[in-house]
């Protein structure tokens, strides 16, 4: 999707105490593991020590209106941003972990083709993505690195203003409201109306819908 890039300047300090590593940190996240339609998004974005954003913290204890404002302040102060995603397509073909995988290696490869060059890369959780940077997985990092926490606002926005789309498109699930993940009213849904070309095949729910035989939307 869209990179930005600015002025060099060495990486931010980090939250609860971490220390910076020399040189420009990446940080990585993803949104979308768990729902049962739309894409999986992930970012990579590198921070500005110049211009420092206030707030930064993990998407999911962020209001939506708090996420949003955020959204425009690391895409207009970050050294370097890029967001990406993987289809449904390719989460039915790969499974979704190879699939988150695939959309983390493509943020950071989107990053560096704008002209950023991180020294270190870091992914919250326990798994890397191949790329041809230092790497490191770091648990709950979204909550301890503010490169990371900025990934993960920037992949759950995206990825909401996807599903609210398709909201517009497909209004009888709502997506609008539980944003694809398997809640009792998505489920319903399934059940009545059948399942989209944008819910993944490979999810169980949405499996059994289509073994019930519930017409496709």
């Amino acid at each position: 999707m869209v990179t930005r890039k600015t002025r060099a300047a060495a990486a931010p300090q980090l939250e609860l105490g971490w220390q910076a590593p020399a040189g420009l940190l990446c940080g990585v996240d993803e949104a979308g593991r768990g729902p049962l339609a739309g894409p999986v998004y992930a970012a990579a974005v590198v921070l500005d020590a110049a211009r420092p954003i206030e707030g930064l913290a993990d998407s999911k204890v962020l209001t939506a209106r708090r996420r949003e404002a955020l959204f425009d302040l690391i895409r207009e102060r970050a050294l370097g941003w890029h967001i990406a995603q993987a289809s449904v397509e390719e989460i039915d073909r790969l499974n979704i972990l190879h699939a988150t995988m695939l959309a983390m290696q493509r943020a950071v490869q989107g990053l560096a083709a704008g002209g950023v060059t991180p020294d270190l890369v870091q992914v919250d959780g326990n798994r890397c993505p191949q790329v041809p940077f230092p790497v490191e997985a770091v648990v709950k990092g979204d909550a301890k690195v503010q490169a990371i926490s900025a990934a993960s606002i920037l992949a759950k926005v995206a990825r909401d203003r996807e599903l609210l789309a398709l909201h517009a498109e497909f209004p009888q699930y709502g997506f609008d409201v539980h944003a694809g993940y398997p809640t009792p009213q998505h489920l319903a849904a399934l059940a009545r109306h059948g399942a989209t070309a944008h819910h993944r095949r490979s999810f169980a729910p949405v499996r059994k819908a289509l073994e019930a035989g519930a017409g496709a939307a």
